[in-house]
């Protein structure tokens, strides 16, 4: 299965609204992952789960009303493993992409870059997204690590989108 094709299986199982979401996590995180320069196979990964990491939320609007990430994290596991079930990706990849995306509103014991990019990546549309303050979004990054995202931080904190 490639990209394009989660793609297109994520597009026709999603809203517009969730679809444009995931869209801009995906496109920060082919960014901040090229520029950091992760090797194919983290690339791969990195790209995977941003297309799938909020899979979780209709599910969790129709069962719980809302999408909470501790909610999200709960659900996304099984939801992971239907969605890669048959396809050509190695057991240990589907596992990797579950185990991320089951983790992705934790900041805590980030175990890999594919990781640490994602976090970034979601942080950072949401962040637009959310219209946050400035000062929620510098309380709230410090897991921050890539250069690459903390550009894309200054940016958005500049963005006159942003309430100060």
């Amino acid at each position: 299965m490639t990209i394009e094709e989660i793609r297109q299986k994520m597009d026709a199982a999603s809203n517009e609204k969730d679809r444009l979401h995931y869209m801009r996590v995906y496109d920060y995180a082919v960014k901040i992952g090229h520029a950091e320069k992760l090797d194919e196979k983290a690339q791969f990964l990195l790209e995977a789960e941003a297309l799938v990491h909020d899979i979780a939320c209709p599910l969790c609007r129709i069962k719980y009303g809302n999408v909470k990430g501790e909610l999200q994290e709960k659900e996304s596991e099984a939801l992971i493993l239907k969605f890669f079930s048959g396809c050509t990706i190695a057991e240990e990849t589907v596992k990797r992409i579950a185990y991320v995306v089951s983790h992705h509103h934790t900041v805590t014991n980030v175990d890999g870059l594919d990781y640490q990019y994602l976090l970034e990546a979601d942080f950072l549309v949401n962040a637009s997204e959310q219209h946050w303050s400035v000062q929620t979004i510098r309380n709230d990054s410090f897991f921050f690590v890539s250069e690459t995202g903390k550009q894309f931080l200054q940016e958005i904190e500049q963005s006159a989108d942003l309430v100060v």
